[in-house]
């Protein structure tokens, strides 16, 4: 045997022969390693996946949950129970009927079916446990608790563009957002979940990369672009989701449970839908906005769409976003305003509201920012210089998340890497009088001169 021959072998013993951690030998070959493939990986079976929980219009008193399976499934069913330390609990489990959505075609060869169950007559600030299935086969018991009839501390997470390589990247900043903020009790997605909006494998990856949190935590989502695909909404988007459906009649054909808001605990989520970008649809949605806000029996407001009033990213501009919903935005001072769409990071307020420096100031806080690892270098803020706005912190190049801790009179706000580094943070304080001052903190809390 030639002395080249002898070397492949040896490297290709090394390579197939190694040694586990008990030292009994096992073989490798990377050789014969073949991509599993995407329509076996993500099929549904009868086995509930991709469940997750969603608000309805009384978050103290009701929670909505959906679910997919393939479209053998024709009785879906939920059970709920009162939170029991153990296994007799199911003693007191009910049976709610679920309604199943008409199967959609996936782009990987098969149909999916689509199921939800919501849960009402139940007591406020109370912890339940709940299965979804068939009778026969069911998911594991998750747990929620609904919200308080009053206005109470709590914490959520917000979240900038997911959209790409989601099982590979965008799980850990998913996972570690929770494990900072495993109390949290909304999660909210600034659009762009997915790159391609009929992609079951994307839309796969995205629950995968949550997992069991999606089940657990109250899900909030508006659309980004990549939700759409010719011109029309995602066909999943209203089936495996279901948002309230109290934003404008004229919209719900168009663009279902896009343009929505829910109260919870003392905050009036919005959401709008900024890829309907026409001078119609945008007044529509502009006028809506002002009665919701007007309407608002909370002490704060949270407002969330996709396409940024203020860009952060080359020569983008988002004029009718800017032109219609900026001065409703500041009619009402509108507390946050949390988008998407720039794969970077900014955050800032109206020129106007500056108070001396420029990390103090009275009004909203505009934050843009980005989960996913697409990445796009910052402008230099031109978009934000040229229509009254300046912000505090910028940053590209950075996948990121937000955790939002809310109390009576005080909104605390940090931004960290996937690495759970701190970046930027702020406290929003509102007085009694409803003024409110804005004052950039370190990772303490402490502010920042």
């Amino acid at each position: 045997m030639s002395s080249r021959s002898t070397r492949f072998l040896s490297i290709a013993v090394a390579s197939t022969l190694c040694v586990g951690l008990a030292g009994a030998a096992y073989t490798i070959n990377p050789l014969a390693a073949e991509k599993y493939p995407a329509a076996e990986q993500w099929a549904p079976t009868p086995v509930p996946d991709r469940i997750v929980l969603t608000p309805t219009t009384d978050t103290a008193t009701s929670q909505a949950v959906s679910w997919r399976t393939d479209s053998t499934v024709e009785s879906p069913i939920a059970q709920i129970a009162p939170m029991g330390s153990g296994p007799s609990f199911k003693d007191n489990a009910t049976d709610v009927a679920a309604q199943s959505h008409a199967p959609v075609q996936a782009d990987l060869g098969y149909p999916v079916s689509f199921h939800t169950a919501t849960f009402e007559g139940l007591e406020p600030d109370a912890s339940y446990l709940y299965r979804v299935g068939d009778g026969e086969n069911w998911s594991e018991w998750q747990e929620f608790t609904t919200a308080t009839t009053e206005a109470e501390d709590f914490s959520f997470i917000y979240y900038g563009d997911a959209q790409n390589d989601l099982k590979e990247h965008v799980s850990r900043v998913f996972r570690k957002a929770f494990r900072d903020r495993p109390a949290a009790e909304v999660i909210l997605h600034a659009g762009d979940l997915v790159n391609t909006s009929t992609a079951d494998s994307e839309w796969g990856e995205w629950f995968h990369a949550a997992g069991w949190i999606d089940g657990t935590v109250t899900q909030l989502a508006t659309p980004g672009n990549h939700e759409y695909g010719g011109g029309n909404l995602a066909p999943y988007w209203d089936k495996q989701f279901d948002f309230p459906d109290n934003g404008p009649e004229e919209l719900a054909q168009k663009a279902p449970e896009t343009v929505y808001y829910v109260d919870y605990k003392g905050v009036r989520f919005i959401s709008l839908n900024t890829n309907l970008n026409n001078d119609e649809d945008m007044a529509i949605q502009a006028e809506w906005l002002d009665q919701v806000l007007e309407e608002n029996p909370h002490t704060w407001s949270v407002l969330t769409f996709h396409h940024p009033v203020f860009a952060t990213t080359g020569s983008r501009d988002n004029v009718r976003a800017r032109e219609n919903f900026l001065p409703i935005i500041e009619k009402h001072d509108v507390d946050l305003v949390l988008q998407g769409h720039d794969h970077s990071y900014a955050r800032g307020n109206l020129q106007n509201d500056r108070l001396g420096r420029s990390n103090i100031h009275e009004g909203t806080v505009f934050v843009v920012s980005v989960s996913g690892p697409k990445m796009y270098a910052l402008s230099d803020g031109w978009n934000w210089w040229d229509n009254g706005a300046e912000w505090t912190t910028a940053t590209e190049f950075q996948q990121l998340y937000q955790l939002i801790d809310v109390s009576d009179d005080t909104i605390s706000y940090q931004a960290r890497t996937a690495d759970g580094a701190y970046f930027d943070g702020f406290e929003l304080t509102k007085r009694a009088n409803g003024t409110k001052r804005v004052v950039t903190v370190d990772e303490s809390g402490r502010p920042i001169r």
